[in-house]
């Protein structure tokens, strides 16, 4: 049976208080990419070290020759993320033993990298990382789309979601293909730590970071990141339409530590998914039909969800 995790981060005074991402990016106004990396790098401190595959975070911190990062930083290919970490922590773990590197001294490894970098091109060096079991903090911050080349679909683009590539016309009414469930796919790789995160909920969100940099062995935190230019919100709402994703239940927040699982951020009442899907003009051709599609894909999740943990966490849905 699961039960409710405790959050190390309870309230903004718990946040430590120094620096490691500079105010100066690049990010589009309301970018919640921005919170998530900020509140990271709060977490990890500075003995980190952070490998950060091309995207939207990369493009925007480093314009040459300025960069918003205090800590040791490299940029890498799409898709070869995984591998370069896991190169970097071998390389640590070889120093330590050869004497030219404290033992006792603690250096996080964390992977930064989006959605097109972790569910398509970067997939095969991800699970080469977590199949070999290096001590790595994977992060995937997830925008559903590859937001910094021009909102091409990506594996992660949702069921019905307008891009680019997935236009809305004649032929195609937005993304054809549902959502890849890459954090299952993760957790089916048995490693000891796979969570989902929100920046709405960042307590929650920095718990989840400190478990995962604390795991002896892979972790992966996969952090939603609504995305202020692909998903065509205010971005007033960054945080609000993040919590309402939480709200409807079309994002669980939950963990899966050492095959212990539970749902960390339960909703007992759930909003229907039409007050997230309406703030965003990614979904404005929708018909009612398509929403109650969506609507009941959400609910056979909620469900799923509630037989693992073993009672009601993420509950009915009750109109406003």
């Amino acid at each position: 049976m699961s039960q409710m995790a405790k959050p190390f981060f309870r309230t903004v005074y718990d946040v430590p208080r120094e620096e490691y991402f500079a105010p100066g990016h690049g990010l589009c106004a309301g970018c919640t990419a921005g919170t998530i990396v900020k509140l990271l790098l709060k977490v990890a401190g500075p003995n980190t070290i952070v490998v950060n595959a091309t995207g939207c975070v990369e493009v925007s911190t480093t314009p040459y020759p300025y960069t918003s990062w205090e800590v040791p930083w490299i940029h890498v290919a799409f898709e070869n993320t995984a591998a370069v970490a896991s190169g970097i922590e071998s390389a640590i773990r070889v120093m330590k033993a050869k004497g030219r590197l404290d033992p006792s001294k603690q250096i996080n490894v964390i992977a930064l990298a989006g959605d097109g970098g972790t569910y398509d091109i970067g997939l095969q060096a991800l699970s080469g990382m977590l199949e070999r079991g290096h001590k790595v903090m994977y992060v995937l911050y997830d925008n559903e789309a590859y937001m910094n080349t021009g909102i091409q679909r990506s594996g992660s683009t949702p069921e019905f979601a307008w891009t680019t590539t997935t236009p809305v016309g004649s032929v195609l009414r937005g993304k054809v293909q549902q959502k890849k469930p890459i954090s299952d796919i993760v957790a089916a790789h048995k490693i000891p730590y796979v969570a989902t995160a929100n920046p709405g909920y960042f307590a929650d969100m920095m718990t989840k970071f400190k478990k995962g940099l604390e795991t002896n062995g892979p972790s992966f935190v996969h952090v939603i990141q609504p995305c202020t230019t692909g998903w065509k919100f205010d971005p007033r709402y960054g945080i609000v339409l993040s919590r309402l994703a939480t709200e409807t239940g079309i994002w669980i927040n939950w963990e899966l530590e050492n095959e212990q699982f539970r749902v960390t951020v339960p909703v007992p009442r759930r909003k229907p998914v039409r007050d997230y899907i309406k703030m965003q003009g990614r979904f404005s051709h929708l018909t009612d039909q398509d929403i109650e599609e969506i609507q009941k894909i959400v609910d056979q999740e909620a469900d799923r969800i509630n037989k693992m943990v073993g009672r009601t966490v993420i509950g009915p849905v009750v109109e406003q």
